[in-house]
């Protein structure tokens, strides 16, 4: 999928979105009518089963290969004293990803899936937002395309994950700015700001939300203004996931703000996604109810890193083996209902 050379072309593509194949998603149905157990008996396995086989457009699903991408950014709003670490610390968890030594790592090789890391531009950080424009028009469609160019296409799955200094203050900004409230309402602790640093953050939020009002009412204007480079390559990948049929896991609050304004483009854009975990970061519960959307698992996680959809893969893997080995009432000589 080529990357795009305009905001007007990103939007067309967002408008004009690949659908689910239906066929495949009846013929799943039909079959989990037929396995041996009372019909919804496995409930949200059932569920998975037939969601994998519309947006991977076969009637068998599988998870032959699945990766992990992981997203890396810094943000220049860091300056405001919003965040408990130190920018640096961005790049230092990059190369602790690539020592496997992060918890991603160990729930990657349980997942049995492919971890790869992509460091966005982290020697430049994004513009201060409360002041400028984090990105200006170039920068958000080349962070765009990175995580368009990300996604094979022969995925059975992908599973997004982020790392970045200071970008829960950007998924709270962004939040706010498509569904309305401040900081108060969606700024949390994030990795652990204390009472001062969290009210730094709420401030920040509300400075920006002011200072950037007149493009509040352009979902990509949200993104770019208010976002990251990791939060932009989030957005693109979850693009480039749905034109070449990949379902999508979503991890917490930073990954379904940065896949938010697509959803607010276009009512249909996240159908191909689940998110993943509810995460304990203030906000994502909100926002997930806002997109319609109902956690997979709830295990108070707050890490990032791609960690709870990493999780949430077994689940996966345990719908596909029962939708595939499960024997009918016929192959068995089961009876079936009278």
């Amino acid at each position: 999928m080529t990357a795009h050379n305009s905001i007007a072309a990103l939007r067309a593509r967002i408008h004009d979105l690949r659908p689910g194949n239906d066929a495949a998603e009846t013929e799943a149905r039909a079959r989990q009518e037929i396995l041996t157990k009372p019909p919804g008996s496995l409930g949200r396995l059932e569920e998975i089963a037939c969601w994998l086989a519309r947006w991977q457009g076969r009637a068998m699903p599988r998870l032959e290969r699945v990766d992990i991408l992981i997203f890396a950014g810094n943000h220049g709003v860091v300056a405001e004293g919003v965040a408990a670490y130190p920018a640096a610390v961005t790049a230092q968890m990059v190369a602790n990803f690539a020592a496997k030594g992060a918890a991603i790592n160990q729930l990657a090789e349980v997942a049995g899936a492919e971890l790869r890391v992509f460091p966005l531009s982290l020697e430049t950080p994004t513009a201060n937002f409360v002041h400028a424009p984090a990105m200006d028009e170039a920068e958000f469609l080349a962070a765009v395309g990175a995580g368009m160019a990300a996604v094979a296409p022969d995925a059975d799955l992908i599973c997004l994950g982020e790392m970045g200094i200071g970008n829960t203050t950007a998924a709270a900004a962004i939040a706010a700015a498509l569904l309305g409230g401040g900081g108060a309402r969606w700024a949390g602790r994030g990795a652990g700001v204390d009472e001062a640093g969290l009210a730094r953050k709420r401030a920040a939020i509300d400075a920006a939300l002011a200072r950037h009002a007149g493009d509040l009412g352009d979902p990509l204007a949200v993104a770019r203004t208010l976002g990251g480079r990791e939060l932009a390559a989030i957005l693109g990948a979850v693009l480039a996931a749905r034109a070449h049929g990949v379902p999508v896991l979503l991890d917490g609050f930073v990954v379904t703000a940065a896949a938010a304004p697509l959803a607010r483009l276009n009512p249909r854009a996240l159908d191909h996604a689940l998110v993943a975990h509810a995460s304990a970061e203030a906000g994502h519960r909100l926002l997930v109810e806002a997109l319609g959307q109902r956690p997979l698992l709830d295990f108070g996680m707050r890490l990032g890193e791609g960690s709870g959809a990493a999780l949430a893969v077994p689940l996966l893997r345990a719908a596909c083996a029962c939708h595939a080995g499960m024997a009918t009432f016929a192959e068995a000589g089961v009876a079936d209902k009278i």
